[in-house]
């Protein structure tokens, strides 16, 4: 007769619940979908040119508060100053106030118009020059971002990079690309041009980085 102790179905119930833990290590599961831990989820290859550079740039100016804060206090500021400048010019030169405070008024109301552009325009003429002059030596050419469970690598003509996900403190996504914030002013560029499907590269990204955030 063959007889199983309680000791020896407590082993086998103990090794079953071992399995199935090291199961639910191994595997995640990202959108409904179920990868292997430590194996690539994704890899992306591209190429970064000096438009995916300017329009990154572009894109932190728009959307950074520090950077939108300085615009609006510009747009404000100067026009105040030419107000300003009015009044004491009408007092101290004994010219009628409107004479002096309407063509002030004007180019106040200009500027507070066309600063924005300006302010973009002047950021990519300096991104331009940075990158010309060498100072982003390695940021263009031949990209691999390959994403796992833990994090992402890149691959790039400056060398290789990891990064664990909780070291993206921000993502942001534009109609040109994807922008994995590594820091508060830089960011590992995805052009979508690039990309077969970038709806399912942003929805992953979402899934990993947008959700935790």
């Amino acid at each position: 007769m063959f007889i199983v102790s309680f000791r020896e179905l407590g082993m086998v119930y103990y090794i079953q619940c071992k399995i199935m833990y090291a199961c639910k290590l191994e595997y995640t599961m990202i959108n409904g979908k179920t990868y292997k831990r430590g194996k690539p989820l994704m890899e992306l290859n591209y190429k970064l040119t000096e438009e995916d550079y300017l329009d990154f740039n572009l894109f932190h100016a728009k959307n950074s508060p520090a950077v939108q804060k300085q615009v609006t206090m510009q747009r404000i500021f100067v026009p105040l100053l030419y107000i300003g400048i009015a009044i004491l010019a009408s007092m101290f030169l004994d010219m009628p106030f409107l004479v002096l405070f309407i063509p002030f008024l004007i180019m106040g109301t200009l500027w507070a118009i066309f600063y924005p552009a300006y302010f973009y325009r002047l950021i990519k003429r300096n991104a331009t020059k940075m990158m010309r002059e060498g100072k982003n030596e390695g940021v263009l050419g031949a990209h691999t971002m390959i994403f796992t469970e833990d994090g992402l690598r890149e691959i790039s003509p400056k060398g290789e990079m990891s990064i664990s996900w909780s070291g993206i403190e921000n993502f942001g996504e534009s109609p040109s690309g994807f922008y994995l914030y590594n820091s508060g002013m830089s960011a590992l560029i995805i052009p979508k041009k690039e990309l077969g499907d970038s709806g399912e590269v942003s929805a992953f990204l979402n899934g990993k980085i947008k959700n935790r955030l």
